[in-house]
C-alpha cells in the first residue's frame, strides 16, 4: 500500500475562515481556536503533523490538539492555515460525502473522548485518535476512485462492516490507511497503533485499550449514522469490547453523540 507524499485534503472552508479570523486578533481565544481545530479532521491533522514534526523534536510525543497548539503559537498555527487554504478548491470524488465524513468523525471523537475518561485512558488522545480514523477514506476516494466506487455499490462507506468488505476485497482496510498516513505524520506509536487494531481489537495478540475505545466510539457513531434500528444495534453491538473495557453496555448507548443538526461546510 503506498502513501503518497505530499496529499491535499479538502477541509472546511467555514473553519478554516474562522480560525484565520480568530488568529489575527489581537488576542486569539485559544478555546475557540482548539475547539474549531477540534470540528474538522483535516485541519486536525495538518495540526498534528506540524507538531509532531522534527523541525520542534517532538516526533511521536505531541498527543492531543491543545498541546499542539500551544506548541506551535499563532504565528506558526498562521502559516499553517495559509497552507490549508491551497486545497480550499479541491473536493473528494463522487461517492464521498464529505459532510458525513465530518459529521462521522466529529460524533467519534466525542464519543472516544467519553468513554477514555470513563476508562482512565489519555482522552486527548483518543479525540484525536476518532477524528482522524476516516482520513483514510478520503485518501482512497481520491487515489483509487473506481475501486472505492465499485465497493461503495455494496455498502456504504460508513457502515460498521465496511472495513471487514474492505479487506476481503482489498487485502487491507481505509483505517489501515489511516494508520500509515499517521505514521507518516509522525504520530505518536500507541495512537497509530490503536487506529490499525481498532476495527478487530480482540483479534490482536494483547488487547489494547484504547483501540477497543476507539472501536466502540466508531461502531455507535456509525450505527447512529446508518439508521439502524434499536433491536439491530443491540443485537449486533461488540459487547465483547465493552466487557473487556470495563464499561456497561447502556453506559456507551448513553453518551452524548455530537449535535449533527449544522454543517460547518
Amino acid at each position: 500500500m503506498h502513501i503518497a507524499e505530499e496529499l491535499t485534503l479538502p477541509c472546511q472552508p467555514r473553519v478554516l475562515a474562522l480560525l484565520m479570523r480568530e488568529l489575527l486578533s489581537d488576542m486569539p481565544n485559544l478555546r475557540r481556536v482548539n475547539q474549531l481545530f477540534g470540528g474538522d479532521p483535516v485541519l486536525a491533522a495538518q495540526l498534528m503533523e506540524c507538531a509532531n514534526a522534527s523541525a520542534y523534536q517532538m516526533q511521536g510525543l505531541v498527543r492531543g490538539i491543545p498541546q499542539a497548539i500551544t506548541l506551535l503559537g499563532d504565528r506558526q498555527l498562521r502559516a499553517l492555515l495559509k497552507k490549508a487554504q491551497t486545497g480550499m478548491t479541491l473536493r473528494a470524488r463522487p461517492g464521498l460525502d464529505m459532510v458525513q465524513f465530518v459529521r462521522v468523525s466529529h460524533a467519534s471523537a466525542k464519543l472516544a473522548r467519553s468513554l477514555a475518561g470513563l476508562t482512565g485512558l489519555d482522552a486527548s488522545a483518543a479525540y484525536v485518535a476518532a477524528l482522524l480514523h476516516g482520513i483514510g477514506q478520503v485518501f482512497m476516494h481520491q487515489t483509487q476512485p473506481e475501486r472505492v466506487a465499485a465497493l461503495n455499490v455494496e455498502t456504504s462507506v460508513w457502515d460498521p462492516r465496511r472495513p471487514r468488505l474492505e479487506v476481503r476485497h482489498w487485502g487491507y482496510s481505509a483505517n489501515s490507511t489511516t494508520a500509515a498516513l499517521l505514521r507518516q505524520w509522525n504520530l505518536p506509536a500507541d495512537v497509530i497503533a490503536a487506529v490499525k487494531a481498532m476495527e478487530a481489537p480482540m483479534e490482536t495478540a494483547q488487547f489494547d485499550p484504547m483501540a477497543g475505545v476507539l472501536h466502540l466510539a466508531v461502531w455507535c457513531s456509525r450505527v447512529k449514522h446508518c439508521g439502524w434500528s434499536e433491536r439491530t444495534v443491540a443485537d449486533a453491538f461488540p459487547v465483547d469490547v465493552a466487557l473487556a473495557l470495563g464499561v456497561d453496555v447502556d453506559v456507551v448507548l448513553q453518551q452524548d453523540a455530537a449535535d449533527w443538526s449544522q454543517s460547518l461546510y
